[in-house]
């Protein structure tokens, strides 16, 4: 089998090489130590198995997931045991602690003949955390990472959704609005609008404009976004669980 290794730290992929020795039917077959270089190694194919790092410069290895080809297994391995739970939830083989134990990458080698490949289709994207990245591919044929933190809204516009950043920048990416809803984390953003996903880590205040609609006011944005009234009641409970008011 010819495997990934996608790591940013040097001496944690030169161990995991040793430890492949041992194991003379997994042939490495590429690195990659950063998001972007890692996301274009995974496009490119030509892979089994994928041992993928999870806190990586600049993100996460859950934000390159999507890249995976189908049909290739995935190996977590990271320094931290509180990701399990997610790792499993996007269908990774195994999940390994650093320092990887010769014992425990023998048990999760052991494991491919038995468990079935990656499905076709891909997986859905896995549910973000506040603090993780976003892939987003953007409508001139472009991508880019982005921090979910410097998102402050997210609007619909058909079957695209335009990206509002807290620099100024909007971009048009190829995602629904109700793609984002099912993927954002909860805690942090709201729909708060029929077509308006706000971050409410960037609410600063709001105005009554009518007994219909309210205006927010976000960090990072000119002008506010409206909220209706059927929503109001949720963004109020999603407020007061981060200590704010609506």
């Amino acid at each position: 089998m010819r495997a990934l290794i996608i790591d940013d730290e040097a001496p944690a992929r030169a161990a995991l090489r040793g430890l492949l020795r041992a194991h003379p039917a997994i042939l490495p077959s590429g690195e990659a130590d950063t998001l972007d270089q890692a996301a274009k190694r995974l496009a490119e194919g030509g892979y089994d198995l994928v041992f993928l790092d999870i806190q990586l410069r600049g993100g996460t290895g859950f934000d390159l997931v999507p890249f995976v080809q189908p049909g290739a297994r995935i190996i977590f391995v990271t320094a931290f045991d509180a990701y399990a739970a997610r790792a499993f939830e996007v269908n990774a083989l195994d999940y390994l602690l650093k320092p990887v134990r010769p014992e425990r990458l023998a048990e999760a080698l052991r494991r491919i003949a038995g468990v079935p490949a990656r499905p076709e289709p891909r997986t859905p994207l896995p549910t973000l955390e506040p603090d993780d990245v976003a892939h987003l591919k953007i409508d001139n044929g472009t991508a880019r990472f982005v921090a979910l933190r410097d998102i402050a809204a997210v609007e619909a516009d058909e079957n695209y959704t335009l990206v509002c950043l807290a620099d100024g920048a909007r971009l048009l990416v190829r995602r629904t609005l109700k793609t984002w809803e099912q993927t954002l984390p909860a805690s942090h953003f709201v729909r708060v609008h029929r077509g308006t996903i706000v971050n409410l880590a960037r609410y600063r205040r709001s105005d009554r404009e009518s007994e219909s609609t309210t205006l927010l006011h976000l960090e990072g944005l000119r002008q506010p976004v409206t909220a209706s009234y059927r929503y109001l009641a949720e963004l109020r409970t999603r407020l007061l669980a981060l200590g704010r008011q609506l």
